[in-house]
């Protein structure tokens, strides 16, 4: 067995982030990961047709943090981008998020926000602390745009109805009374100007005391390797495994389909604009007897600049071990059933649990970035 001073399982943001702190603090750092390549579910990649692709589907950076831009920036140039997604539900695209042009399209004639915000005021139920995803949409916009555009799409992607979800599930799609168009409302937005698999690779570049290993699963690298301390970024409920049950996800299937510039000539009327497929980066497909939730043309937020295209149909279905768990269910008997894995993880004290796998979270790519940056402090503090 070698030795190194911290194994770390993962070789996505959270992984490759602590490695590159501790490695530049001077320790020696082991990365593990079981698939082939770096990046995890963020990964991209150029595809047969020469299209960079996020083969796990869209990965939109952005965050309010100076902090985070100003590290992650160290190791990749960015290309802003305003994230743009349309919903598709009764025939026709609709502006999304909901705001003044989605009310428009919906009531056929011009308005103003202050016509929008009277009409939301008449609609909508008020619900003073709202409890569920149901109830945080209905208390802001009413039933009938609720049904419109999250009811069915809601129990599609997770295969519970939006009561029984955190209300944080749909409360963090923002609800608008003026023209803004944007799906996000952070103040930076950008992609790796070369990808993030470009980021993962420079990173490792500028930090030489990292040794990594992919191929290589949790099981072959503990007993490959001795260490001082083990950082886990995969399922909680995996390390431990699975002893009181797995814990529930939402896993998903992809399905690609790549257009040359002739078969993409014939969408224009539908894209709006030449070399595209579909008029947004993201469309949304809220109608229960359609089996996919959304279909991403992530080209429009990359630039890249040629003539194919790439779409990418996204399927949620039901998780089981052998499919990767994309997401943790955010509900209350979920969260019930980590607690007991939680208190599992407190009493490791030679081992850290980060990420949205190993602490059971959903969160963005510069939160678990920020958590990687923290939990490094806390070592280098603790180690020193």
């Amino acid at each position: 067995m070698s030795s190194t001073d911290f194994l770390i399982i993962g070789a996505g943001f959270s992984g490759l982030v602590i490695a590159e702190r501790l490695a530049s603090a001077g320790w020696k750092c082991v990365v593990a990961d079981r698939r082939p390549h770096l990046g995890g579910n963020a990964h991209d990649r150029i595809d047969p047709a020469g299209v960079l692709i996020h083969p796990y589907g869209p990965h939109y950076f952005r965050t309010n943090s100076p902090r985070i831009v100003d590290y992650l920036s160290r190791f990749t140039t960015w290309h802003e981008v305003s994230y743009q997604i349309k919903s598709h539900t009764q025939g026709r695209y609709w502006s999304f998020p909901i705001n003044l042009n989605t009310f428009e399209e919906f009531t056929g004639k011009p308005s103003t926000s202050e016509q929008f915000a009277a009409w939301l005021e008449k609609k909508r139920i008020p619900i003073e602390a709202p409890a569920n995803s149901e109830e945080v949409i209905i208390s802001q916009v009413g039933s009938e745009l609720y049904e419109l555009f999250f009811e069915s799409y809601t129990r599609k992607q997770w295969k519970r109805h939006p009561r029984e979800l955190d209300a944080s599930v749909c409360g963090r799609v923002p609800i608008r009374t003026n023209r803004d168009n944007r799906y996000l409302t952070e103040t930076f937005q950008a992609l790796p100007a070369k990808g993030y698999t470009a980021l993962f690779e420079n990173l490792l570049a500028a930090t030489p005391g990292i040794n990594l290993h992919l191929g290589m699963d949790f099981t072959e690298a503990k007993s490959r390797f001795n260490y001082k301390h083990l950082i886990f970024t995969g399922a909680i409920d995996e390390y431990f495994g699975r002893r009181f049950g797995p814990l529930p996800y939402r896993s998903l299937r992809f399905e690609h389909e790549s257009f040359n510039s002739d078969q993409l000539r014939h969408r224009e009327s539908i894209s709006g604009k030449p070399g595209f497929w579909q008029p947004a980066m993201q469309v949304n497909y809220p109608d229960a007897d359609i089996p996919f939730t959304r279909i991403v043309e992530i080209k429009h937020a990359t630039g890249q600049n040629i003539a194919a295209s790439t779409i990418l149909r996204e399927f949620p279905k039901d998780w089981t071990p052998d499919d990767e768990p994309y997401y943790p269910i955010p509900a209350p008997d979920a969260h019930a059933a980590y607690q007991k894995y939680s208190q599992l993880a407190a009493a490791e004290k030679t081992t850290s649990f980060i990420g949205r796998l190993a602490t059971y979270r959903y969160y963005n790519m510069d939160q678990v970035t920020a958590m990687a940056l923290t939990e490094a402090e806390k070592l280098i503090t603790r180690y020193t």
